[in-house]
């Protein structure tokens, strides 16, 4: 599982550490934030310890009001050895009771000054992305006209010269050999590249070429959401492949399932053309447009003409 700490939000945001250094890489463990109106009240029946906790505006002017014995009590509750860090939003002034209380088990506690709703957003959307399910799959991811499409297959099927041809023709490479795949959300996948190949495209006998650097900054892309699946495979001449596009395949990734279009390989066949012309096509479904439905309604119409005729 990715790992997340109280270290890595402050650096991606620029917060100030008040107290607590011993506590920066305690692990944080969901994207949930918890703003703890409650808890300052009193109520801790169901203080979610392990989300980072953040306090706003409103928790500090609550707080202020209490006696000093229920400030030193709340904060004292509020830090325990599962709080993986304590934010305060608006730059506001840290109350004492909480940098003591943050002291004694090592809470992290930090400031920004960013407003509370702004801060709660970005550290969420921050937290899904980084703690997002992930896995890898052999394969190419190139954007096509918007499109990510994954390009998948036995090894040497031709799957890296295929990505070649397609960056020549304008489009942009986000990752080859291993795609990384993260769930952000329900239905949503998005793929990059591992850091150590990124920008990098092998072609067997001429080896590994920097994409980048050969085609300038437009024929790469950092990260893409997966649309569609090509899957590459030699040409089977006892098998009957789709020829009107009316059979449906899926790939199925976390509870995802992305569609799936199996294309035979064999010489002469010009498979950048083929899976440009299938994100095309892709695109134009999602629109509304299906030419294989269309032939087929065509088709059924004729034929019921023609029996009208007979009759």
């Amino acid at each position: 599982m990715p790992k997340v700490t109280a270290h890595n939000l402050m650096e991606e945001f620029k917060l100030d550490l008040i107290c607590g250094e011993e506590g920066v890489y305690r692990p944080i463990t969901t994207s949930d934030i918890s703003r703890p109106g409650m808890e300052m009240a009193g109520y801790f029946n169901y203080y979610p310890a392990t989300r980072v906790q953040l306090l706003g505006k409103t928790e500090l002017t609550f707080f202020d009001q209490l006696t000093d014995s229920e400030k030193t009590d709340r904060m004292e509750r509020l830090c325990t050895y599962d709080t993986p860090a304590i934010i305060i939003s608006r730059g506001m002034e840290i109350p004492t009771q909480l940098v003591e209380a943050a002291k004694k088990v090592g809470v992290p506690v930090m400031r920004s000054n960013l407003t509370t709703t702004r801060l709660s957003s970005t550290l969420t959307n921050y937290l899904e992305g980084q703690l997002a399910p992930m896995t890898a799959v052999h394969g190419v991811l190139i954007d096509i006209y918007g499109i990510g499409v994954m390009i998948t297959g036995s090894s040497g099927v031709g799957k890296s010269e295929t990505a070649l041809d397609l960056v020549r023709r304008g489009h942009r490479l986000v990752a080859d050999d291993s795609v990384e795949i993260r769930q952000e959300h329900d239905g949503m996948l998005v793929g990059k590249s591992p850091d150590l190949i990124r920008h990098l495209l092998e072609i067997r006998g001429l080896g590994i070429i920097n994409v980048m650097t050969l085609f300038g900054a437009g024929a790469v892309r950092l990260f893409t959401p997966i649309a569609l699946v090509i899957h590459l495979e030699i040409w089977d001449q006892t098998k009957a492949y789709d020829r009107l596009g009316l059979d449906e395949e899926t790939m199925r990734i976390f509870d995802t399932d992305l569609p799936r279009i199996t294309v035979p390989v064999r010489p002469g066949r010009n498979l950048a053309v083929i899976v440009e012309v299938a994100a095309m096509n892709f695109r134009l479904k999602r629109m509304g447009i299906n030419a294989a439905e269309e032939f087929s309604s065509r088709l059924t119409n004729v034929i019921q003409e023609g029996d009208k005729e007979e009759i």
